[in-house]
């Protein structure tokens, strides 16, 4: 027994080294990112683990006072850049910063300056079409696209924070300007027209802002309590203008190559949500193939922002949104719709996407014709109830309306028909006064009915107006009416108490009595005379 024992424990040893080798196996080896995109299922196990995780995550970040990250980036995709809350950007206090490169380090780094080298490269020889369908992980130049995009993002960040420092720094100047003008890039463009002149009004501000808007700063800029700058404090705010305007030509320029490159890589797909949304979507996804397969009610939360607000209120917060509804369609349309159209808009994309894996329709119009479906239900939804319909009165005197003929309708009016009795209820003779009877305190006039007769009983009205019979019915009449026609029937106000003078009350059977007068009257006068001569007393 012992040896049974030892053998059984080494065994469960074996188990259990080899278990938790393939554990360590398992580990080592990564998912595949298609695994369950290509069975069709939704990513609902994973999804959770992730968000559970996530969360976890977040909570760290939320003690280090870090703000939003990145959501849903299936495995093998690039994690997108992290966009900054214009909201947060204007709690900012940059007054204090006096140097605006101690801030923006963006421009001159390693990555800006090597993407911006591959671009040049590629934009000098692009590749061909072949190479641009292979996969993701064999196209240098899809992942190229997506720093690219990425990159834009962080431009964006960038030019936001420039914005913020100069409204900081150019405030004491001229605090209305913020207020007039909102648009980042055309407040840089004032900044730079106003510059530190002590007389604004003798500026050109045309071409810069729109016309109503010129008029608004000039006549605030008169009546403005803003004091001139010192000159190092205008050579600060003179080397941001130079700044935010070098990124605003590095994001244009990023903007036209990855635009030009998705119309190739996905023209149906760009179509539907346009270059820059395509290429986030690509990045996150982890390829065209991946996006392709990924079931169409996961796709508008590929990008969702995980936002710590802890404390603050949730009110302005857009759950369940990613980089689909950020794109074109889904900004035009009105609020209420919007939740439903980025749904619609992520199954289109699908569609588009599944369409440009399969290398057909390169020149877009099978997006486009998904675009302009979207178009048209954003328009049905969008469109006002239609309005009641008022109906136009009846023509005047126009007459009963015709009503259907025919035996049955001819048999409803007849059956339906005024009484005689009721005929004669409605007339009254002229200068005579109607009898009337009543009961209770209810009295009710009879016209002419009994006038001349006396007899409150009307004649027979028409046949057609008679109740009907069936066939059993008549027959029972008929034959009650025979019955009661008859001889042989007996009254019925017949009885059979006699009174006599001697015995006063005798009962009697009058039938009986009845058939013997018969038997005699057929006896005695049978010819009509006296027939039956008999001897009396037996002599002749």
């Amino acid at each position: 027994m012992s040896g049974l024992a030892d053998e059984l424990l080494a065994d469960l040893d074996g188990l259990s080294d080899n278990g938790s080798a393939d554990d360590e196996e398992n580990q080592d080896v990564p998912t595949p990112s298609t695994s369950t995109a290509a069975n069709g299922l939704k990513r609902k196990a994973e999804g959770d683990i992730d968000m559970s995780e996530e969360e976890g995550e977040a909570e760290e970040e939320d003690a280090a006072g870090e703000g939003p990250r990145g959501g849903l980036v299936l495995d093998g995709g690039v994690k997108p850049a992290e966009e900054l809350d214009a909201e947060d950007v204007q709690q900012m206090d940059l007054g204090g910063v006096e140097d605006i490169s101690s801030i923006a380090k963006l421009e001159g780094s390693k990555k800006m300056t090597d993407i911006l080298k591959e671009i040049e490269k590629y934009q000098a020889n692009p590749s061909s079409a072949d190479a641009m369908s292979l996969p993701a992980h064999l196209n240098p130049e899809y992942t190229l696209i997506v720093q690219a995009n990425n990159l834009s993002v962080d431009v964006d960040n960038e030019i936001l924070v420039v914005h913020k420092f100069i409204r900081d720094h150019y405030a004491p100047k001229f605090p209305e300007l913020e207020q007039l003008v909102q648009d980042p890039t055309q407040y840089i463009r004032a900044v730079r027209i106003l510059a530190n002149n002590e007389d604004p009004t003798k500026v050109d501000l045309t071409g810069v802002l729109p016309a109503a808007v010129i008029m608004s700063v000039l006549i605030t800029a008169t009546t403005s309590s803003g004091q001139p700058l010192s000159d190092a404090q205008w050579k600060a705010v003179e080397r941001a203008c130079d700044l935010a305007d070098r990124l605003e030509e590095t994001r244009k320029s990023i903007f036209m190559y990855v635009s030009s490159r998705m119309n190739v890589l996905a023209p149906n797909l760009s179509a539907i949500v346009g270059t820059t949304t395509a290429a986030k979507l690509l990045g996150v996804a982890g390829g065209l193939g991946p996006l392709a397969k990924m079931p169409a009610c996961n796709v508008h939360l590929l990008g969702a922002q995980k936002k710590i607000a802890l404390g603050f209120s949730s009110v302005n917060q857009r759950r369940h949104t990613g980089f689909v509804f950020q794109c074109e369609l889904v900004q035009q349309t009105p609020p209420e719709y919007q939740l439903k159209v980025q749904r619609t808009v992520g199954a289109k994309s699908v569609l588009a996407a599944r369409m440009d894996l399969e290398r057909t329709r390169r020149d877009g119009s099978y997006g486009q014709d998904l675009r302009d479906k979207i178009e048209k239900h954003i328009d049905r939804l969008a469109a006002p109830p239609p309005a009641k319909i008022t109906k136009a009165l009846p023509i005047p005197n126009d007459g009963p309306k015709k009503r259907r003929g025919g035996k049955r309708a001819r048999k409803a009016k007849e059956a339906y028909a005024q009484t005689e009795l009721r005929k004669l209820q409605n007339r009254m003779a002229f200068g005579e006064a109607e009898e009337e009877v009543g009961a209770f305190d209810q009295t009710k006039g009879l016209g002419m009915i009994g006038v001349g007769t006396g007899k409150v009983r009307a004649g027979l009205g028409e046949a057609k107006s008679r109740a009907k019979l069936s066939k059993a019915n008549k027959l029972r009449t008929a034959a009650l009416t025979r019955a009661a026609q008859s001889g042989s029937a007996t009254s019925g106000t017949a009885t059979s108490l006699t009174v006599t003078p001697v015995q006063g009350f005798e009962l009697t059977n009058r039938a009986a009595a009845a058939q013997r007068v018969k038997e005699a009257n057929e006896r005695w006068f049978a010819a009509g005379s006296f027939s039956f001569v008999g001897q009396k007393g037996g002599g002749k």
